[in-house]
């Protein structure tokens, strides 16, 4: 029995890839690539001469069959996408579920991941994000998740190509208001940008500008509403925001501000027995 290898590839600079990815790319028998042209400029790169074949969205449900009876023959394969992580917003998870079905080990080769990229620089909430990939293209879907979103309490992650880009950010401003974003534009590469402001204003600006580039895009989470939750004690009010993401120190602060007192008043309040924050209302 051969094996998977789910490999990391660059999303931009070209030196940004293991060792060990290197290794598996030149031992493995076949490289299965999204886009076999983009994937042999890093090889020539490298000097890596192992064969590839095609496996992308448009093939995946006929080639699948194929690279898993290739495997059971003890061929290893080496999955790579466009760039970084294969399975992320990729058909490579549709390879990982067949090699799960028919007991084929896989391995994963970790490597770069615009996502995780754009989201340190952005310098959004990183503690949690909810990552929704390209936003689906039928109108009923679309306005389904972006109703899902406007609700959103964590940091939110998209993907967009630069010809939808414009449509997506004024979407986005619809349903989820003017919040701070972040723009991730050709990420590791010379041309590498990541642009500021408010939903509405980005919005504006593409009208008007031509994107360039593949784009991450970072959203603000939505503020919790303390006005939908009924009357609480001290501890419910902090265990409140505790479950919306904020820290305890954080949830503190939200909860004094809320009842107009000091948060070392709320500190101490939360120290007394149970019995006592009955009357804390």
């Amino acid at each position: 029995m051969g094996k998977l290898y789910i490999c990391g590839t660059p999303i931009g600079n070209l030196e940004d890839i293991s060792l060990r990815a290197l290794r598996i790319l030149k031992e493995a028998d076949c490289i299965a690539a999204e886009d076999t042209r983009r994937t042999l400029k890093l090889l020539n790169f490298y000097e890596i001469k192992t064969p590839l074949t095609s496996y992308h969205e448009h093939n995946n449900r006929e080639k699948g069959p194929d690279l898993i009876r290739q495997l059971k023959q003890g061929r290893n394969i080496a999955l790579v996408t466009d760039a970084g992580m294969p399975c992320i917003s990729d058909p490579g998870v549709d390879l990982v579920k067949l090699c799960f079905d028919e007991s084929i080990p896989v391995e994963a080769v970790p490597g770069p991941s615009a996502l995780i990229t754009a989201l340190a620089l952005s310098g959004m909430d990183s503690r949690r994000f909810a990552f929704e990939g390209f936003l689906p293209r039928e109108n009923k879907k679309r306005r389904q998740i972006l109703s899902e979103l406007a609700d959103e309490t964590r940091t939110i992650i998209l993907y967009e190509a630069p010809h939808h880009l414009q449509e997506t950010l004024s979407d986005l401003n619809a349903a989820l208001g003017d919040r701070k974003t972040a723009l991730a534009r050709e990420l590791t590469k010379s041309h590498e940008e990541i642009i500021r402001a408010g939903l509405g204003e980005l919005a504006a600006a593409y009208c008007d500008k031509e994107p360039v580039g593949e784009f991450v895009v970072i959203i603000d989470a939505k503020e919790p509403d303390i006005m939908e939750t009924p009357v609480m004690t001290v501890r419910e009010h902090v265990d409140f925001y505790m479950k919306n993401g904020l820290n305890e120190m954080e949830a503190i602060k939200r909860a004094a501000k809320d009842r107009g007192i000091g948060k070392r008043e709320v500190y101490k309040e939360l120290k007394t027995k149970p019995a006592d924050t009955a009357s804390l209302r």
